[in-house]
């Protein structure tokens, strides 16, 4: 893959700030032709720079104002199965769940960080209990509910 020139990225920052911005407000504001602009925005999304175009709703306002991060550990023989369990496919059993926003395998005392967003922690109890530990393969959970959010972004290049 090619890298990114100078536009490439004023591009993408703008789009990350703005992603119903036009092809012809982005060239107002970098100065380049529409077909340019047009040309590299279409190449960075074949090339999966660009993956998806998301409206990134407030959680508050739609009754899903709690959030939580748990720290799962992962056996890879619950039980002592005999053919080992995969990570990545106990964290994807996790990522199916609707109320699991993020999933990552992790390094450190914890395999697998898991971001949840519910209505309330009552609900995020139900899920942790009746759910995310039926998963076969997560050993231990570790619940941190968020109190207040002081920086969320999406936003890589700034």
């Amino acid at each position: 893959m090619e890298p990114l020139d100078e536009k490439d990225v004023k591009i993408l920052k703008l789009l990350q700030k703005n992603c119903k911005m036009t092809a012809k407000e982005i060239t107002k504001k970098i100065g380049s032709p529409i077909t340019t602009v047009y040309a590299k925005i279409k190449r960075m999304e074949q090339l999966g720079i660009i993956k998806q175009y998301k409206a990134i709703l407030d959680s508050k306002k739609l009754d899903k104002g709690t959030t939580a991060f748990i720290l799962a550990s992962f056996a890879y023989r619950p039980g002592g199965r005999e053919k080992p369990l995969s990570q990545r496919d106990v964290a994807r059993q996790i990522a199916a769940l609707p109320e699991v926003q993020e999933v990552h395998i992790i390094t450190g005392g914890w395999d697998i960080l898991i971001k949840v967003r519910a209505d309330h922690v009552d609900t995020l109890g139900k899920l942790v209990m009746d759910k995310l530990r039926m998963v076969e393969g997560v050993e231990n959970t570790l619940s941190c509910i968020v109190y207040e959010t002081v920086k969320e972004t999406t936003d890589i290049l700034t």
